[in-house]
């Protein structure tokens, strides 16, 4: 095995976020007696990403995050409805969810058996450790360090010290990072000086000033590149 660690990302690489926000965005909307607009999910996803790259970058709180972007939906949308009230109400339908990337499952097994795990995530806290805790691989790693609680989120070098000290100091070419975000995994990977993996199985462009170590479509490549001599 040429890693001993695999810090693995959450959302979007372990993790169907897609289909996990979608059910809890439909849901939270039965709940408060308001029908979704049919736009409501797209336009959802397109002010939240930004939102989240603005979080990477410093420049908003997660507490801000949790209310603004229903904020900007509800303005976008005409929608009545409160962002205080709704957000709370979306974060503990989000946290019931925990439908995985297809494959994870099976793929984790197999390396659990051949390397220690994982994972970090800029996720919030009261929704990524009651969904953790619910999967059926959460047994399967050592544990998971959550931005919000060690106060720094990727692509900041401060959380993968809190990870690096999780994991009792491995030395960092035994370690690979495996993540679907360039902007905080890939990124936060190369800054720290460890290997890293882009998971993206959608196709999306690569960028040309974030290189990852390897570049994957399907987790079951994974089983590859790890045995790599």
């Amino acid at each position: 095995m040429r890693y001993s660690w695999l810090l693995f990302d959450a959302d979007g690489t372990l993790f169907d976020y897609d289909a996990a926000e979608a059910q809890a965005l439909a849901a939270t909307f039965r709940e408060v007696r308001v029908e979704e607009p049919a736009e409501a999910l797209e336009i959802y996803r397109r002010v939240n990403s930004t939102l989240w790259l603005e979080f990477e970058r410093g420049t908003t709180s997660q507490a801000r995050l949790k209310v603004e972007r229903f904020e900007l939906l509800f303005e976008a949308t005409g929608i009545t409805a409160d962002p205080q009230l709704f957000s709370p109400l979306y974060l503990e339908h989000l946290s019931r969810r925990t439908d995985l990337i297809d494959g994870a499952e099976t793929v984790i097994s197999n390396l659990a058996e051949r390397a220690r795990m994982l994972l970090i995530t800029n996720g919030i806290a009261a929704v990524q450790r009651p969904r953790f805790s619910s999967s059926t691989i959460h047994h399967l790693f050592d544990g998971f360090v959550i931005s919000e609680e060690v106060g720094a989120a990727k692509p900041a070098p401060e959380i993968f010290e809190s990870a690096f000290r999780e994991m009792n100091h491995p030395g960092r070419a035994d370690v690979l990072m495996i993540g679907d975000s360039l902007t905080s995994d890939i990124k936060g990977g190369n800054d720290f000086g460890i290997d890293t993996c882009w998971f993206n199985p959608a196709g999306m462009p690569a960028d040309p000033e974030i290189e990852p170590t390897y570049q994957i479509t399907s987790l079951r490549e994974l089983l590859t590149i790890t045995d790599l001599e």
